[in-house]
């Protein structure tokens, strides 16, 4: 990233900087960061070793579990630094590295929460045209679309907000490169850069939860035509995880990127972004897989895989 500014690094004020929070801090997202690499990486293992899973909604779940893992190890490692050693200072590079990156992994998942949606929607309401709609190779060009589209955004993101000049203050109100964050330090005028942030942001939300409305809403009239206590306990099972998810996603990016930048509370901001790259993708293999039975049942398998494993070579 060319700079064509006098700034060379940016300070990241953090979370906090009382001194004694910085332990305790370290400690408790170090054990998010730890249970969100456990959970991802053993949940892409367990849908790659049993071909039980081998289907279009794992093949989304998969996904979604490798860019939680990416988009969280974009953010959080620098904030441990941040907290462990005091090491605040990220180069302009860095910085533009670090937004690319999580504006990515940020845009993949909210379009792969759609596609789970429609996945939903074609189980549930067209079981019969099921197998010919979500075959192999439509699931992976919907995988690779969003990932394009991810790219792209990120691209578009980075040019808009590092084309700005930043001559005066270095000083970033957050824990890491977040736009609008890194947007209010320009010295030059940004009505564009916010205006072109907005109508960006507006239409990935919006269409991916245009999409995921869509299909809940033929998931539910689908399921309140058949009559049956049976057929609310699958609504519920179906769409209550995944919309609740959905929900504290989609909040927090509200409040993060659907405002103009002259109306942030940076301090609300933080509290929202600890949402999304944090936890979110620590909770996601439970909402979304470790509540399946097919999930739990393939994990019971690889385990007692592993005692069998183990116990034929403490034998021999």
């Amino acid at each position: 990233m060319k700079n064509n500014t006098e700034v060379t690094d940016f300070i990241l004020l953090g979370l906090t900087n009382v001194p004694e929070l910085q332990v305790p801090l370290f400690i408790m997202f170090t054990l998010v960061y730890l249970i969100t690499l456990i959970g991802n990486l053993g949940m892409i293992m367990l849908i790659l070793l049993d071909s039980r899973l081998h289907t279009p909604m794992y093949f989304f779940l998969r996904n979604l579990s490798l860019v939680d893992f990416c988009y969280s190890s974009t953010i959080t490692p620098k904030v441990m630094a941040g907290f462990l050693i005091g090491d605040n200072v990220i180069s302009y590079n860095a910085c533009a590295a670090q937004m690319f990156f999580f504006v990515v992994f940020a845009t993949v998942e909210s379009y792969l929460l759609a596609l789970m949606a429609y996945d939903r929607y074609a189980a549930v309401c067209k079981p019969l045209h099921y197998t010919t709609t979500m075959t192999t190779g439509v699931c992976a060009r919907l995988a690779i679309g969003s990932y394009v589209l991810g790219f792209l955004n990120a691209s578009i993101n980075i040019r808009d907000t590092f084309c700005l000049s930043f001559c005066m203050s270095n000083v970033i109100h957050h824990f890491f490169c977040d736009v609008p964050a890194v947007m209010t330090l320009a010295c030059s005028n940004k009505d564009i850069s916010e205006l072109i942030l907005v109508l960006l942001s507006s239409f990935n939300v919006f269409f991916a939860l245009l999409v995921i409305l869509i299909s809940y809403l033929f998931i539910f009239i689908t399921v309140l035509k058949m009559h049956t206590g049976e057929g609310y306990q699958k609504a519920l099972s179906t769409c209550a995880s995944h919309l609740v998810a959905v929900s504290i996603f989609y909040g927090t990016v509200v409040i993060m990127y659907l405002q103009p930048g002259s109306s942030h509370s940076m301090d609300t901001d933080k509290i929202a972004s600890v949402f999304y790259t944090m936890l979110i993708p620590m909770l996601n293999p439970v909402v979304y897989s470790l509540r399946n039975r097919e999930v739990k049942s393939a994990f019971k398998k690889v385990v007692e895989k592993t005692k069998f494993s183990l116990g034929f070579v403490l034998v021999t």
